[in-house]
């Protein structure tokens, strides 16, 4: 069998999350799709996989939500399901930066598609930041991109205030593009970032899925492959499925054949969303 996977999200404002999830359960058993869906008060964010129809109904489903018109979705292919179940979860945000209350859905970054993004990131005066953590940047990257290092997405903000904190000292007040893997954690960073008083603030529309499917690789400033919360661990451009493997001792991603340096699991579970 086949299987479409689609990768989305929308920030909207739903009153009743609790509900509309609720019958997102009902609608994904009848439709018998799999993969996580999460639902807050500020959107749905989430991947699911099924058969084509399956999902073109579910997707259509998501539209319908109050706001939800326009919401994102990125599509590959799969030969085996990428996920075990289907799960529908509410939470407090569909991605989470903890940085109290922002408003990505009216006051994130300029969105560019992938050619506006070459000819930014080409710009030596523009500074690149990857807002993914440590072991997603280590699969690949934007060249010349800053890698914050981070464990968890809610370690950007501290990471964050302490490179502003530097950037103020020098005078500086820069152009910043930011980019993730399908665009969610950049609505919510480039929000944090203009509420710590940056302007000029762009991210990549529909992140490195988008690019890497549109993007011709000839013309493409990406090195590697981009990991995802899926079975397929990695994807190239046009959304092949990559080389890397998933460490069953500590969850971190590594190049299928090749030496891994495997830190256990004395430090939790990695990797993780957010």
């Amino acid at each position: 069998m086949s299987y479409t996977v689609a990768a989305l999200y929308h920030f909207t404002r739903f009153a009743d999350p609790q509900a509309i999830a609720a019958d997102l359960k009902a609608v994904c058993a009848d439709l018998g799709t799999c993969g996580t869906l999460i639902v807050a008060g500020e959107g749905i964010n989430g991947t699911v996989a099924g058969d084509a129809d399956a999902v073109t109904a579910l997707i259509a489903h998501i539209r319908a939500l109050p706001g939800c018109a326009e919401t994102d979705v990125k599509y590959a292919q799969a030969t085996q399901a990428p996920f075990a179940r289907m799960k529908v979860k509410v939470k407090a945000e569909i991605v989470t930066l903890g940085a109290g209350d922002l408003d990505p859905a009216n006051q994130a970054g300029t969105h560019l598609d992938p050619a506006e993004w070459n000819a930014l990131i080409a710009d030596p005066d523009t500074i690149l930041i990857d807002t993914r953590n440590a072991y997603e940047v280590a699969c690949g990257t934007f060249e010349n991109a800053i890698d914050p290092a981070t464990r968890s997405f809610r370690d950007f903000p501290d990471w964050f205030d302490a490179f502003a904190a530097d950037l103020k000292t020098q005078g500086r007040s820069p152009k910043i593009a930011m980019f993730c893997t399908g665009g969610i954690r950049c609505e919510k960073s480039t929000a944090l970032v203009k509420a710590r008083g940056f302007d000029d603030v762009y991210h990549l529309k529909g992140g490195i899925l988008r690019y890497l499917e549109e993007m011709p690789e000839t013309d493409s400033r990406w090195q590697g492959e981009c990991y995802v919360f899926d079975e397929r661990v990695t994807v190239g451009h046009g959304l092949k499925p990559g080389d890397y493997i998933t460490c069953r001792t500590c969850g971190l991603p590594h190049p299928q054949g090749a030496a891994h340096d495997c830190p256990g699991d004395e430090n939790g579970a990695w990797p993780h969303r957010g």
